[in-house]
């Protein structure tokens, strides 16, 4: 029984949503971006940063590839770094990208969004994150969506939804049905956290009731990436409803 009981944790922990993302699966581009492969899809882009007062930041951003194309949600949090992932992520995985979602407004999520527009890659952002960034005289996504759009990449769907404020007023959330894979970012906290984080343009009362509707909408997944921190599991949005509320 013991050694049933120990090939039955050795598959529970496989199966894990956090299993793919040890150091085997690590790929280092340069001293300030990693990449994770979650799977051959799709892979966590993690850059590290300055981030003013909160000293250097370490950010998530997804690659979701298919046929030789990909589409990117996320930058790192400059011109610089979202080149070097950019050409690396070309140069070695021979692809090339068709499109870029940010998750809001700030310079974590859409900091290198220059340099997309000098390669002439379609970017797609919330209605909202548009205005802000005209507002903050920002590079401005080429075209926006109210509540939804879904995007195409061959034959797997892609979902960009806005369900409502919290971390910022223009906050969205990626989902891929094909690979399980919620990209929350800023919205949703990692298990370590215990702290709210940057609240300069969160709405922290609508906040809770955001994260719910996610949780009704994308039940399936299997895969949830915060903006910061580490990945995991459906459980990280329960989570984050509970630092909210502290």
């Amino acid at each position: 029984m013991k050694i049933r009981s120990i090939i039955l944790f050795i598959l529970i922990l496989l199966q894990s949503p956090v299993a793919g993302q040890n150091a085997t699966n690590k790929i280092k581009i340069s001293d300030d971006i990693d990449l994770i492969r979650l799977s051959p899809n799709a892979y966590i882009h993690v850059s590290r940063a300055s981030m003013g007062s909160f000293g250097m930041v370490s950010s998530n951003g997804l690659i979701f590839i298919e046929k030789g194309k990909a589409f990117l949600f996320d930058t790192p949090a400059n011109n610089t770094q979202t080149r070097t992932l950019v050409k690396w992520v070309e140069d070695s995985l021979h692809v090339r990208f068709a499109g870029f979602v940010p998750n809001h407004w700030h310079e974590d999520c859409m900091g290198g969004l220059g340099y997309l527009k000098t390669r002439h890659i379609p970017s797609y952002a919330n209605q909202m994150t548009i205005a802000l960034a005209k507002q903050h005289h920002l590079p401005v996504p080429d075209k926006g969506f109210k509540d939804s759009l879904i995007l195409h990449l061959g034959n797997k769907r892609v979902e960009c939804y806005y369900p409502g404020k919290g971390h910022s007023t223009d906050n969205i959330v990626v989902w891929i049905p094909s690979e399980k894979i919620l990209f929350a970012g800023c919205m949703v906290k990692e298990m370590k956290a215990n702290t709210k984080g940057n609240l300069s343009d969160a709405d922290v009362k609508a906040w809770p009731a955001t994260i719910k509707k996610v949780m009704a909408r994308f039940q399936s997944a299997r895969i949830v990436i915060p903006g910061h921190g580490e990945a995991g599991g459906f459980e990280l949005l329960q989570h984050t409803i509970e630092v909210v509320c502290k």
